[in-house]
């Protein structure tokens, strides 16, 4: 059997795309493995469904480093680097990375943003955005990161989800999160298969016969 890929998972709050995420890696046939998670917060939930998966888990906070979101993110990267981490995952992560964090992973960290790219970018509240603006339509994304606007990245898998009548932000929230943890495991399973290719700034998701006469 192919060796796994080692994935670190970068989280906020609850973790739901981390435990989906978890799910798929429990079929021995999936490419990838979690092997650290990491939040900026010691009361994330994602934290407890880490460990009580038998996942390395720690918790980060700005506060730890004299509020200096770059001596953070360097020590986030060191604990990736020692876990041997291959592709981030950002999973409901509500930080921006350092360039330098982006910089030692290039093209190998995917964001999950829970709105159709490049519409409502740059925020946690794109839900919220969408019900304001009556949208008929939203959805979620699945990118790749990298240095510059805030989720300008190049987009790997999207997902639409109506917004109905009476939708609030809860009852959208939760039908675009069930989309998001169909998408983001596909994505994860994708770049480990080295199907996820960036060409002329966009992704190029190569069918399997094409990696494998790569």
């Amino acid at each position: 059997m192919t060796a796994r890929t080692p994935v670190g998972v970068l989280v906020s709050g609850a973790g739901t795309n981390l435990a989906a995420l978890l799910r798929a890696c429990e079929d021995p046939a999936f490419p990838a493995s979690v092997t650290l998670v990491v939040s900026n917060r010691r009361s994330a939930r994602a934290l407890d469904i880490a460990r009580e998966s038998g996942v390395p888990a720690v918790a980060l906070p700005q506060s730890d480093f004299g509020g200096d979101p770059a001596a953070r993110d360097r020590e986030m990267l060191a604990r990736c680097r020692a876990a041997g981490v291959r592709l981030v995952v950002c999973a409901g992560y509500d930080r921006i990375l350092s360039d330098e964090f982006l910089a030692a992973y290039p093209d190998a960290i995917l964001n999950v943003h829970p709105s159709l790219l490049p519409a409502f970018a740059g925020g946690m509240d794109a839900v919220e955005q969408a019900l304001e603006r009556g949208v008929r339509v939203t959805g979620c994304t699945v990118q790749l990161l990298e240095p510059g606007e805030a989720d300008g990245g190049p987009i790997v898998l999207q997902a639409a989800v109506p917004v109905e009548p009476d939708d609030d932000a809860a009852t959208l929230r939760a039908r675009i999160h069930e989309r998001e943890w169909e998408l983001l495991p596909q994505a994860v399973a994708l770049w480990c298969a080295g199907r996820i290719v960036r060409r002329d700034g966009r992704v190029h998701i190569l069918p399997p016969r094409a990696v494998a006469a790569v």
